[in-house]
């Protein structure tokens, strides 16, 4: 009977990621359509995934997995995102958004994916 409430809790909480990361992405696309740029970069610019997961992950595993985790993303913001950022700020002029947006995934999944390689085989941010 434990484990099906325990089972519960998860689901429940799963369910406020998703509600809370769904109420955000919808936030940033209706300030955008009504020309508040300024405001929708604002939001899009708030770390809600890392805050939401950072408040459970501490919750679970305290402070020292927070900061363990906030160096890993850090550190492979600067390696993948701003790439990925690059990519689709210089080619969606020139080649369109969709078409600049895959070539930017793509970007960032080679660097994210390297990244994650080199940290794991020097045992970086345990």
């Amino acid at each position: 009977m434990h484990d099906i409430f325990i089972m519960g809790q998860h689901i429940k909480e799963y369910l406020m990621y998703f509600v809370v990361g769904g109420a955000v992405t919808t936030v940033i696309v209706v300030l955008e359509k009504s020309n508040n740029r300024l405001l929708s970069g604002f939001a899009t610019l708030m770390p809600v995934f890392t805050l939401v997961a950072y408040l459970f992950i501490g919750e679970e595993s305290g402070g020292a997995a927070v900061a363990q985790h906030a160096w890993l993303v850090l550190f492979g913001t600067v390696v993948s995102w701003i790439p990925y950022m690059i990519t689709v700020a210089v080619l969606a002029p020139r080649i369109g958004t969709g078409k600049a947006i895959p070539a930017g995934m793509l970007v960032f999944f080679v660097l994210a994916l390297g990244y994650l390689q080199v940290v794991r085989s020097f045992g970086w941010f345990r």
